[in-house]
Protein backbone atom coordinates (compact mmCIF):
# COMPACT_ATOMS: atom_id res chain seq x y z
CA UNK A 1 0.00 0.00 0.00
CA UNK A 2 1.28 3.37 -0.94
CA UNK A 3 1.31 6.28 0.73
CA UNK A 4 -1.53 7.56 -0.88
CA UNK A 5 -3.54 5.05 -0.05
CA UNK A 6 -2.43 5.16 3.57
CA UNK A 7 -3.91 8.42 3.29
CA UNK A 8 -7.02 7.11 2.13
CA UNK A 9 -7.70 4.57 4.72
CA UNK A 10 -7.07 7.45 6.71
CA UNK A 11 -9.42 9.71 5.24
CA UNK A 12 -12.45 8.99 8.05
CA UNK A 13 -10.28 10.50 10.46
CA UNK A 14 -10.42 13.54 8.31
CA UNK A 15 -14.00 13.15 7.89
CA UNK A 16 -14.79 13.41 11.54
CA UNK A 17 -12.77 16.36 12.03
CA UNK A 18 -14.41 18.41 9.15
CA UNK A 19 -17.57 19.72 8.86
CA UNK A 20 -20.30 17.20 7.23
CA UNK A 21 -20.27 16.92 3.74
CA UNK A 22 -22.38 18.84 1.34
CA UNK A 23 -24.13 16.68 -1.75
CA UNK A 24 -22.29 18.34 -4.33
CA UNK A 25 -25.07 16.97 -7.02
CA UNK A 26 -27.27 19.58 -4.98
CA UNK A 27 -24.81 21.64 -4.76
CA UNK A 28 -24.25 22.53 -8.68
CA UNK A 29 -28.36 22.19 -8.82
CA UNK A 30 -28.42 25.01 -6.30
CA UNK A 31 -25.85 26.77 -8.36
CA UNK A 32 -27.73 27.31 -11.57
CA UNK A 33 -30.79 27.89 -9.64
CA UNK A 34 -29.29 30.86 -8.36
CA UNK A 35 -27.86 32.17 -11.95
CA UNK A 36 -31.28 31.08 -12.88
CA UNK A 37 -32.72 33.68 -10.38
CA UNK A 38 -30.11 36.30 -11.13
CA UNK A 39 -30.98 36.30 -14.76
CA UNK A 40 -34.51 36.64 -13.98
CA UNK A 41 -34.14 39.34 -11.89
CA UNK A 42 -32.01 41.45 -14.27
CA UNK A 43 -34.59 40.45 -17.37
CA UNK A 44 -37.78 41.33 -15.26
CA UNK A 45 -37.39 42.28 -11.58
CA UNK A 46 -36.72 45.74 -12.15
CA UNK A 47 -40.75 47.33 -11.90
CA UNK A 48 -41.25 45.02 -8.53
CA UNK A 49 -37.74 46.45 -7.17
CA UNK A 50 -39.25 49.85 -7.78
CA UNK A 51 -42.40 49.13 -6.47
CA UNK A 52 -41.12 47.95 -2.85
CA UNK A 53 -38.89 50.95 -2.71
CA UNK A 54 -41.74 53.28 -3.29
CA UNK A 55 -44.30 51.55 -0.91
CA UNK A 56 -41.24 51.72 1.48
CA UNK A 57 -40.76 55.24 1.15
CA UNK A 58 -44.02 56.30 0.88
CA UNK A 59 -44.65 54.03 4.15
CA UNK A 60 -41.96 56.10 6.14
CA UNK A 61 -42.40 59.56 4.82
CA UNK A 62 -39.03 59.60 2.48
CA UNK A 63 -39.36 61.13 -1.22
CA UNK A 64 -39.90 59.33 -3.99
CA UNK A 65 -37.52 60.05 -6.37
CA UNK A 66 -38.81 61.62 -9.63
CA UNK A 67 -37.22 59.09 -12.04
CA UNK A 68 -38.03 61.77 -15.21
CA UNK A 69 -35.66 64.11 -13.43
CA UNK A 70 -31.21 64.43 -14.61
CA UNK A 71 -29.57 62.37 -12.40
CA UNK A 72 -26.62 65.26 -11.07
CA UNK A 73 -23.55 63.13 -9.56
CA UNK A 74 -22.82 64.51 -6.21
CA UNK A 75 -19.04 64.18 -6.79
CA UNK A 76 -19.31 66.75 -10.04
CA UNK A 77 -20.92 70.17 -10.58
CA UNK A 78 -23.71 70.95 -10.81
CA UNK A 79 -23.09 73.74 -13.76
CA UNK A 80 -22.24 70.22 -15.65
CA UNK A 81 -25.51 69.00 -17.57
CA UNK A 82 -26.22 65.66 -16.71
CA UNK A 83 -25.82 62.55 -19.26
CA UNK A 84 -28.53 60.65 -18.30
CA UNK A 85 -31.71 60.68 -15.94
CA UNK A 86 -32.31 59.08 -12.41
CA UNK A 87 -34.11 56.29 -14.01
CA UNK A 88 -31.48 55.32 -16.06
CA UNK A 89 -28.71 55.51 -13.68
CA UNK A 90 -30.79 53.54 -11.00
CA UNK A 91 -31.52 51.02 -13.68
CA UNK A 92 -28.47 50.45 -15.77
CA UNK A 93 -25.63 51.97 -13.90
CA UNK A 94 -26.70 50.45 -10.60
CA UNK A 95 -29.22 47.70 -10.54
CA UNK A 96 -27.88 46.01 -13.64
CA UNK A 97 -24.39 46.38 -12.80
CA UNK A 98 -24.47 44.45 -9.40
CA UNK A 99 -26.61 42.23 -10.61
CA UNK A 100 -23.94 41.64 -13.53
CA UNK A 101 -21.41 41.48 -11.60
CA UNK A 102 -22.58 38.95 -9.17
CA UNK A 103 -23.51 36.88 -12.76
CA UNK A 104 -19.81 37.42 -13.51
CA UNK A 105 -18.12 35.71 -10.43
CA UNK A 106 -20.44 33.07 -10.45
CA UNK A 107 -19.54 31.78 -13.49
CA UNK A 108 -15.78 32.93 -12.85
CA UNK A 109 -15.58 30.64 -9.48
CA UNK A 110 -17.57 28.06 -11.51
CA UNK A 111 -16.11 27.62 -14.93
CA UNK A 112 -16.92 24.47 -17.47
CA UNK A 113 -13.88 22.87 -16.09
CA UNK A 114 -14.63 23.41 -12.36
CA UNK A 115 -18.38 21.94 -13.25
CA UNK A 116 -16.88 19.26 -14.77
CA UNK A 117 -14.50 18.10 -11.96
CA UNK A 118 -17.58 18.44 -9.54
CA UNK A 119 -19.65 16.54 -11.57
CA UNK A 120 -17.26 13.92 -11.77
CA UNK A 121 -16.77 13.31 -7.85
CA UNK A 122 -20.87 13.54 -7.79
CA UNK A 123 -20.93 10.54 -10.08
CA UNK A 124 -18.48 8.54 -8.14
CA UNK A 125 -20.31 9.09 -5.06
CA UNK A 126 -21.72 6.08 -3.84
CA UNK A 127 -24.87 7.32 -2.06
CA UNK A 128 -28.35 6.08 -2.36
CA UNK A 129 -26.91 3.08 -4.50
CA UNK A 130 -24.53 4.88 -6.74
CA UNK A 131 -27.41 6.50 -8.15
CA UNK A 132 -25.61 9.24 -9.64
CA UNK A 133 -23.38 7.24 -11.31
CA UNK A 134 -22.87 8.29 -15.11
CA UNK A 135 -19.63 7.35 -16.92
CA UNK A 136 -19.79 10.03 -19.51
CA UNK A 137 -19.35 12.83 -16.79
CA UNK A 138 -16.51 10.83 -15.14
CA UNK A 139 -15.09 10.94 -18.22
CA UNK A 140 -14.88 13.95 -18.71
CA UNK A 141 -13.26 14.67 -14.98
CA UNK A 142 -10.68 12.57 -16.18
CA UNK A 143 -9.60 14.99 -19.24
CA UNK A 144 -8.65 17.37 -16.41
CA UNK A 145 -5.90 14.47 -14.77
CA UNK A 146 -3.67 14.28 -18.74
CA UNK A 147 -1.04 13.30 -16.48
CA UNK A 148 -2.58 10.22 -14.56
CA UNK A 149 -4.66 9.09 -17.58
CA UNK A 150 -3.44 8.88 -21.20
CA UNK A 151 -4.97 8.12 -24.20
CA UNK A 152 -4.46 4.33 -23.22
CA UNK A 153 -6.00 4.58 -19.25
CA UNK A 154 -8.78 6.21 -20.54
CA UNK A 155 -10.11 3.31 -23.23
CA UNK A 156 -8.97 1.19 -19.90
CA UNK A 157 -11.01 3.18 -17.52
CA UNK A 158 -14.14 3.28 -19.42
CA UNK A 159 -14.14 -0.81 -19.69
CA UNK A 160 -13.28 -1.00 -16.01
CA UNK A 161 -16.03 1.42 -15.02
CA UNK A 162 -18.58 -0.60 -17.18
CA UNK A 163 -17.57 -3.78 -15.45
CA UNK A 164 -17.37 -1.67 -11.95
CA UNK A 165 -21.12 -0.30 -11.54
CA UNK A 166 -22.45 -3.67 -12.54
CA UNK A 167 -20.33 -5.49 -9.59
CA UNK A 168 -20.76 -2.82 -6.49
CA UNK A 169 -24.45 -1.66 -7.50
CA UNK A 170 -26.14 -4.73 -8.58
CA UNK A 171 -24.22 -7.71 -7.50
CA UNK A 172 -21.68 -7.30 -4.30
CA UNK A 173 -24.05 -6.16 -1.52
CA UNK A 174 -20.93 -5.41 0.89
CA UNK A 175 -20.90 -2.28 -0.94
CA UNK A 176 -24.84 -1.10 -0.16
CA UNK A 177 -25.21 1.58 1.85
CA UNK A 178 -21.85 3.21 1.64
CA UNK A 179 -21.92 7.01 3.11
CA UNK A 180 -19.36 8.83 0.97
CA UNK A 181 -16.52 8.43 -1.03
CA UNK A 182 -14.22 7.98 2.08
CA UNK A 183 -16.32 4.60 2.89
CA UNK A 184 -16.10 3.40 -0.90
CA UNK A 185 -12.08 3.65 -0.83
CA UNK A 186 -11.67 1.73 2.68
CA UNK A 187 -14.82 -0.88 1.16
CA UNK A 188 -12.28 -0.89 -1.90
CA UNK A 189 -9.05 -2.18 -0.03
CA UNK A 190 -11.17 -4.19 2.69
CA UNK A 191 -12.53 -6.10 -0.75
CA UNK A 192 -9.35 -6.07 -2.65
CA UNK A 193 -11.40 -4.64 -5.32
CA UNK A 194 -8.96 -1.81 -5.52
CA UNK A 195 -6.80 -3.93 -7.71
CA UNK A 196 -9.12 -4.99 -9.86
CA UNK A 197 -10.13 -1.52 -10.42
CA UNK A 198 -7.09 0.14 -10.02
CA UNK A 199 -7.82 3.27 -12.70
CA UNK A 200 -11.09 3.54 -10.75
CA UNK A 201 -9.53 3.47 -7.35
CA UNK A 202 -7.16 6.11 -8.56
CA UNK A 203 -9.92 8.36 -9.45
CA UNK A 204 -11.38 7.40 -6.18
CA UNK A 205 -7.81 8.82 -4.16
CA UNK A 206 -8.35 12.15 -6.41
CA UNK A 207 -11.71 12.79 -5.39
CA UNK A 208 -10.95 12.44 -1.89
CA UNK A 209 -7.86 14.36 -1.67
CA UNK A 210 -9.59 17.10 -4.00
CA UNK A 211 -11.25 19.12 -0.94
CA UNK A 212 -8.14 18.49 1.52
CA UNK A 213 -5.95 19.80 -1.19
CA UNK A 214 -8.17 23.02 -2.09
CA UNK A 215 -8.52 23.39 1.96
CA UNK A 216 -5.07 23.53 2.36
CA UNK A 217 -4.31 26.09 -0.37
CA UNK A 218 -6.53 28.50 1.39
CA UNK A 219 -4.66 27.78 4.79
CA UNK A 220 -1.41 28.37 3.67
CA UNK A 221 -1.86 31.86 2.53
CA UNK A 222 -3.79 32.84 5.77
CA UNK A 223 -0.73 31.53 7.41
CA UNK A 224 1.75 33.42 4.91
CA UNK A 225 -0.40 36.61 5.28
CA UNK A 226 0.07 36.07 8.85
CA UNK A 227 3.84 35.00 9.46
CA UNK A 228 5.36 37.41 6.36
CA UNK A 229 5.93 40.60 7.99
CA UNK A 230 8.44 43.20 7.94
CA UNK A 231 11.22 41.19 9.33
CA UNK A 232 10.64 38.48 7.05
CA UNK A 233 10.94 40.18 4.19
CA UNK A 234 14.73 40.44 4.62
CA UNK A 235 14.71 36.43 4.95
CA UNK A 236 14.97 34.10 1.99
CA UNK A 237 13.00 31.33 1.34
CA UNK A 238 14.25 29.04 2.35
CA UNK A 239 13.73 30.43 5.90
CA UNK A 240 10.78 31.83 5.44
CA UNK A 241 9.22 27.92 4.56
CA UNK A 242 11.23 26.61 7.75
CA UNK A 243 8.75 29.18 10.00
CA UNK A 244 5.74 28.76 7.44
CA UNK A 245 5.59 24.74 7.63
CA UNK A 246 5.44 24.82 11.44
CA UNK A 247 2.89 27.39 12.00
CA UNK A 248 0.81 25.53 9.27
CA UNK A 249 1.24 22.00 10.50
CA UNK A 250 0.72 23.29 14.05
CA UNK A 251 -1.50 20.02 14.88
CA UNK A 252 2.07 17.61 13.72
CA UNK A 253 4.66 19.79 15.55
CA UNK A 254 2.30 20.32 19.00
CA UNK A 255 3.14 16.17 19.45
CA UNK A 256 6.45 16.38 18.72
CA UNK A 257 8.47 17.20 22.06
CA UNK A 258 11.70 19.92 21.69
CA UNK A 259 14.18 16.86 22.68
CA UNK A 260 13.07 14.75 19.71
CA UNK A 261 13.37 18.24 17.32
CA UNK A 262 17.26 18.67 18.96
CA UNK A 263 18.61 15.35 18.58
CA UNK A 264 17.13 15.39 14.71
CA UNK A 265 19.07 18.54 14.35
CA UNK A 266 22.40 17.29 16.50
CA UNK A 267 21.66 13.82 13.97
CA UNK A 268 21.79 16.46 11.12
CA UNK A 269 24.59 18.76 11.82
CA UNK A 270 26.93 15.75 12.32
CA UNK A 271 25.89 13.75 9.18
CA UNK A 272 26.55 17.27 7.73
Amino acid sequence: MDVLDAIVVDAHSIDERAKKEHDIANAILFLEIAKTMLQKLRDNGWESLIDKVSAFCIKYDILVPNFDEPYVDSGRSRCKPADCNVLHHYRVKVFYKIVDRQLQELKYRFDKMTIDLLHGVSCLNPINSFSSFDIGKIMRMTELYPDDFDEFNMHALENQLATYIIDVRDIDERFSNLSGLSDLSRKLIQTKKHLNYSLVFLLVKLALLLPVDTASVERDFSAIRFIKNDMLDRFNDELFSDCLVPYVEGEVFNIISNDVIIKTIEEINLVG
